[in-house]
């Protein structure tokens, strides 16, 4: 690993290739880490992992499934594999991890 795991250098990456709202940042084992930063709109569709966002900056509204509600900076949600999920209504300064791991298909407890 080459840079550390900044916010700043993490949103460079995303800089490097506007034609993509995210990056790769890490990966180890099943660990995939990503940060996300849509443009207005979420266009994002279900995942074949489980997943675990930590919001990084901005505030909106969260989906999950049939749930709605809001979210801050600092805030940590889980979307389980295979979940409709999106943010909506989000600040022009939002900004996320994304943490992929597990098994295609998600944890079964």
């Amino acid at each position: 690993m080459t840079k550390r795991l900044t916010r700043s250098n993490a949103l460079g990456m995303i800089s490097d290739n506007k034609d993509m709202p995210f990056a790769e940042v890490f990966r180890h084992g099943t660990l995939q880490v990503e940060i996300y930063k849509p443009d207005g709109v979420d266009y994002q569709k279900p995942h074949a992992r489980d997943e675990v966002y930590v919001i990084i900056s901005g505030s909106g509204q969260f989906i999950n499934g049939a749930d709605k509600q809001p979210f801050e900076a600092g805030e940590v949600l889980f979307v389980p594999a295979g979940a409709e999920h999106r943010f909506e209504n989000f600040t022009d300064d939002f900004a996320t991890w994304v943490f992929f791991f597990g098994p295609e298909g998600g944890i079964v407890d």
